[in-house]
């Protein structure tokens, strides 16, 4: 038997579901008992990342470190958090227990550079990208993020907000092409869905570029890791 898989996840909730229907479709399976073991902890409580690294709300560190205990108590052997801002404070969650944690970020980074693409366009939330993780993640590899103006960021905002509350319709799905489109224009060679609910809304075949999938990334490394 795998390991199992314990999942710091609600942020958002729909971004959670998305990542545990991903591990599913990847999983090379043909039993019920070929699947990984995840025990979730959907907590849509968790405060406001982005408002938090703005200085403008509570950090969720507390919470995310209760949430890493409370899943190893419950019996998980590693763990994985299906939110790219909540990687400011993965910290927190390494702190408050010995077990193994995949980082989403650095597993997209990594992604992003296979094919050899130096210009890596990213779509992101204002904390991911006020706390520099991608920035960082694709320095450290050589390679350089392209992001958002502000113009365009303001509107990134406003579709990932809509996403979250349900909608992902045919007006925000041609708004995030638009915003692709742009850092394409722009030099991206790549892009990196920055943010887990920007799969919701924008797929690879809508691009001439390839798109990295964040919680794809994630959800291979689970499945390697539980092996």
């Amino acid at each position: 038997m795998g390991r199992t898989v314990g999942v710091i996840g609600g942020m958002g909730p729909a971004a959670t579901v998305h990542f545990m229907g991903r591990v599913l479709a990847l999983t090379p399976a043909s039993a019920d008992q070929d699947h990984v073991r995840l025990i979730v902890d959907s907590n849509g409580a968790v405060p406001d990342r982005n408002a938090a690294i703005r200085g403008e709300g509570a950090s969720p560190a507390p919470v995310l470190a209760a949430m890493a205990r409370g899943l190893e108590r419950a019996g998980a052997e590693l763990l994985v958090m299906p939110c790219n801002t909540a990687h400011a404070f993965a910290g927190a969650v390494r702190g408050a227990t010995p077990l193994p944690f995949l980082h989403l970020v650095d597993l997209a980074c990594d992604e992003a550079l296979a094919s050899g693409a130096t210009q890596i366009g990213v779509l992101a939330a204002d904390g991911c990208r006020q706390a520099g993780l991608y920035q960082r993640g694709l320095a450290a590899r050589g390679a350089q993020a392209r992001l958002c103006d502000d113009d365009d960021q303001r509107r990134f905002m406003a579709l990932l907000y809509r996403i979250k509350a349900g909608d992902a319709g045919e007006a925000v799905r041609a708004g995030m092409l638009a915003l692709a489109r742009g850092l394409i224009d722009r030099g991206a060679e790549t892009l990196v869905a920055g943010c887990t609910e920007v799969p919701l809304a924008l797929k690879p075949g809508d691009l001439v570029v390839p798109l990295i999938d964040s919680l794809d990334a994630l959800a291979r490394a689970t499945i390697a890791a539980a092996g």
